[in-house]
Formats: structure tokens, sequence, C-alpha cells
């Protein structure tokens, strides 16, 4: 078993332990942040990580009603950009903590007047010490190059984060179900995919709204760990230019989970089928004509940490399927470091 499939599938009783050690930090500062009532926020991350921002990006616009923009960490490291953020949060994100960009961004925000939160997995590290506070993953040591665990552990973060904000009992209710929830999804049979892609060198991945992120980690781990050129698409935007790639047989992967987004993905996995392409379309089981099976949870908020859980298994087993090792993905290390 690679080291990646082994964490990813560790990922349920990391989010359990997860969950129970941050309940009264996630608590209090839902309460500092009720009271104090942030204008806007913004997040600072690369790779899986920015993706992960995304997700928890869209949630926070959609219950707080806020805008919340990803900065370009260059803006602070090479263009030395005045921030004037009062009254505003910043979120960074990183598994490590080292890279110096988002240190040194961070900084520059709070220097700006932001409030600063880190999502980090690695305790006291420099991100976390450049930050007013530090919200630990407790994904525990992660040796895959590829993340798995600590993409799972940040966006499980960034909902409890959310649910204790909004005083949402009912998110919170479906946040102490999750780690059980995942260990079904992972469990799922997605071997039709491994079949359906084994030979593949281009890929399309569709998703929309907080999903949106997921679609984009998925097309990244197709990347690093398979070889195929995957690229992420919103389902809102497939037809706006996207949809010139389409020829007969063209591989999309579109995640459908339960939600206000699924009827328009739904429509559009058929309109893809009606022009040719090779759909896989991953949903829950009252879509009959899915190819793959979701386990769905108890609150919308949460539906893609069931996707992406299913989904990591699948395409570790897929890149062994190629001839490659998901854990020595080529020109990778675990930790980079960007200026």
């Amino acid at each position: 078993m690679s080291l990646m499939l082994e964490e990813a599938l560790n990922a349920p009783e990391r989010l359990r332990g997860q969950l129970a050690r941050n309940q009264t930090l996630l608590r209090d500062l839902g309460e500092r942040l009720r009271h104090e009532a942030p204008s806007a926020a913004v997040t600072v991350a690369r790779g899986s990580s920015d993706h992960a921002a995304s997700y928890l990006a869209y949630l926070c616009m959609q219950a707080r009603g806020i805008p919340v923009a990803s900065l370009p960490p260059s803006l602070s490291t090479l263009a030395r950009t005045p921030w004037k953020l009062q009254g505003q949060l910043s979120i960074a994100i990183s598994q490590s903590g080292q890279s110096p960009d988002l240190v040194v961004s961070q900084r520059a925000l709070k220097q700006g007047g932001a409030t600063t939160l880190a999502l980090v997995n690695t305790a006291e590290s420099p991100l976390g010490q450049a930050s007013d506070i530090e919200i630990p993953l407790f994904a525990g040591e992660e040796r895959s190059v590829a993340a798995t665990k600590s993409f799972l552990a940040t966006l499980s973060a960034g909902a409890q984060l959310l649910a204790h904000w909004n005083e949402s009992a009912m998110l919170l209710g479906a946040l102490n179900e999750l780690p059980d929830r995942l260990v079904e999804a992972a469990a799922q049979d997605w071997s039709p995919a491994v079949e359906a892609l084994k030979d593949v060198d281009r890929l399309m991945v569709i998703g929309r709204g907080a999903g949106l992120g997921i679609a984009q980690e998925a097309a990244l781990k197709f990347k690093e760990t398979c070889g195929i050129q995957a690229e992420p698409f919103s389902g809102a935007e497939v037809k706006h230019g996207p949809m010139a790639l389409i020829e007969p047989g063209y591989p999309v992967l579109v995640f459908a989970p339960p939600g206000a987004e699924q009827a328009g993905l739904l429509e559009l996995a058929e309109w893809l089928e009606g022009v040719g392409a090779k759909v896989l379309l991953a949903a829950d089981e009252r879509v009959a004509r899915r190819q793959l099976t979701m386990t769905g949870t108890s609150h919308e908020a949460l539906e893609p940490l069931s996707v992406i859980q299913s989904f990591y298994p699948m395409v570790a087993r897929l890149a062994e399927a190629r001839g490659i090792d998901p854990d020595q993905p080529r020109h990778l290390r675990k930790v980079t470091c960007t200026v």
C-alpha cells in the first residue's frame, strides 16, 4: 500500500481527534468573530492549501455575506503592496507553515490592520508565529508528497470554524458524524474510474460552488500522481470556452453531490454525453445514471469532504495502474518554499 493511500484512509480518524481538540479554540474564535464582525476576508495559500481556501471562502461568503478574496503572495513579497485591511480577516493556510512567501504575506497583512489566522499542521511554525491565532490541523505527520489527510483536515477545520462563527447546531451535529461518513466514503468502489482513466493523457474535472475547490484539488492530484493533464472548471463556466475542447471520447469527471448545484451539474453531464464526451458522473445513490457513488453527509457544506475522501484512494490506485509510484511525483518535494 502506498503512503498516499495509507494516509488518505487514515484521514477520518485524524478528523475525529481534530474536531474534539479544536472545539474550545474555535468556539471562542467564533464568538470573537461575531463580536468583531470583519467586513471582509482574504486568504493566502498555495497548491492544495489554496484549494482548501477556495472551499472555506465559499462557505464564508455564503454564510456571512462578506467578500473573501484569494491574494497572490507576490503582492507582498515582490510588489510590496501597502495593505489597508483594518476590520478585515486574513486566513493563511499551509501544511508546514514554512514557505517564506506565506510568512511575509501574513506579516504584511497584519501590519495593514488585518486580524490574522493560520491553519497549519506543524505546531509553532513560522507562519503560526506570524499570525494572531494558530489553528492546528492535527493531521499527524504526512510523509507522502501528495497531501491527502492534511487537505481534509483543513476543510474540516474551516467548516468547524464556520459552524461556531454562525452558531449552527445543525452543522456542528453533522461534523460530529463526519468521521464515520468519511470511513464509508473511503470504502466506496470507484474502480470504474481507474478502468476508464488508466490510459488517458488529458481530462476535465468539473465541480461548482463549494465543490469547485474539490475539482481543483482532484485535477492537481491527477497531474502530480498520475501524469494526466487534468484541468478543473466550474460547471457554470464550461460552456464559456472550455467546451471547445470536447470531442468524441474526451474524458470528463463531474462531481455532482446533493445541494443547490446538483441539478445544473446533472444537466451539464447529460449535455456532455450528448456531444460525445466520455463522462464519469459522481453522485449520490438517488441519481440512477451515476458511475461513481458518493456517501452522503447530513449537511450540504460537508459533501465536498465526502467527495474528495472517495477520490483519494481511487487516484492512488490509478497511479499504480499507470505504473507510477504516487509517493514519488516527478520533480516534487514535500515542502515547497517559494518567495
